[in-house]
């Protein structure tokens, strides 16, 4: 990657619609995200019928709704899934879908999805990760709630079942919405990127732009970001979201962020460089001096421009004399 890769995670914030899907892509693609990411899902392959309810989705969906029926709701069918593939095709952004289930992922498959985006959760899920693997694509694996050595087991897995190491970028990530900022540990992407030997990156779930963007400055390969289209929205993830005006807020800020970060090379820039005569300064006299006379502190002094003998080159100075007259303020030059 040449530059870093911005995910619009539209998730299922389209509420079951496949309208406001197609409406979260055009958003995304609006606000210069290089992908936007569903996901794809049979309630009944992935939650068993009286799974509890992560506390967030509690206080953002009515509570006295399962899991399964919740999930249900949100499913994308395949013909649903088609057409945002085209919409994508047509809005020039990647389709991209994370898969939490076996058939979930034949069908992205039989799509031709080329990055395959593997969530937090099944980080674990070791049959999982060898149908993933076995694909030998690009992978972006979330490493939400996970001791380092999970990571390094699901790379194991992947790596052994046919995906290459350097098609595998891992993202940090926090799974709370919203992620308090007392627990995203920033500095964790290093650790993983050298303990993995991978492209590292990270998946937000905190509220607000900041964080994102410090992890671009920190490393980042990869940023992913849940937005939509509003925060009133019937669903677990809206309220955690960016809208599409802050999501394009972040591509912008992460573009600059990028292009500030630079070759790492220390050299004056050439937007700079004509403040280089204007702001460094030069020797010169500080009165008048006549020639034979030898210069002194007392009859030298340094100011702007520097246009002329450099100041790191006073003591040099001090073991001569004047070989010919110099007014106040005029520059000394060798013969």
């Amino acid at each position: 990657m040449n530059r870093v890769y911005i995910i619009a995670e539209a998730g299922v914030n389209h509420n079951g619609s496949l309208k406001r899907a197609r409406e979260l892509v055009i958003a995304a693609a609006a606000a210069g995200a290089d992908a936007v990411k569903f996901q794809t899902f049979r309630a009944r392959n992935l939650v068993c019928g009286d799974a509890a309810k992560a506390a967030y989705q509690k206080r953002n969906t009515d509570c006295r709704e399962s899991q399964f029926d919740m999930l249900r709701r949100l499913e994308l069918d395949e013909d649903a899934h088609k057409e945002l593939l085209s919409c994508c095709r047509r809005e020039k952004i990647h389709f991209l879908s994370a898969a939490f289930d076996f058939p979930s992922i034949d069908l992205l498959h039989r799509l031709g999805l080329e990055t395959w985006k593997i969530p937090s959760g099944e980080i674990t899920n070791l049959p999982y990760l060898r149908r993933v693997g076995s694909l030998a694509r690009r992978v972006i694996l979330s490493s939400g709630m996970a001791h380092l050595h999970e990571i390094e087991e699901a790379i194991g897995v992947l790596t052994g079942s046919g995906t290459a190491l350097e098609d595998i970028v891992v993202l940090h990530c926090n799974t709370q919405y919203p992620t308090p900022m007392q627990d995203v540990h920033l500095r964790a992407m290093a650790t993983i990127a050298k303990a993995c030997g991978v492209q590292v990156g990270y998946s937000d779930h905190t509220l607000g732009i900041e964080v994102p963007v410090a992890a671009v400055a920190l490393g980042a390969r990869v940023i992913e970001k849940h937005f939509t289209l509003t925060r009133d929205g019937e669903g677990p993830d809206h309220r955690a979201s960016l809208l599409p005006h802050e999501l394009q807020a972040m591509v912008t800020a992460i573009r600059n962020v990028e292009q500030a970060l630079g070759s790492g090379e220390k050299r004056p820039s050439p937007s700079e460089r004509e403040n280089i005569t204007v702001a460094r300064k030069s020797i010169v006299a500080s009165r008048r001096i006549t020639a034979g006379e030898p210069f002194t502190k007392e009859n030298l002094t340094v100011k702007r421009p520097g246009t002329g003998l450099s100041p790191m080159r006073w003591d040099e100075l001090l073991d001569r004399v004047a070989h010919r007259d110099f007014l106040p303020d005029e520059q000394i030059v060798l013969p």
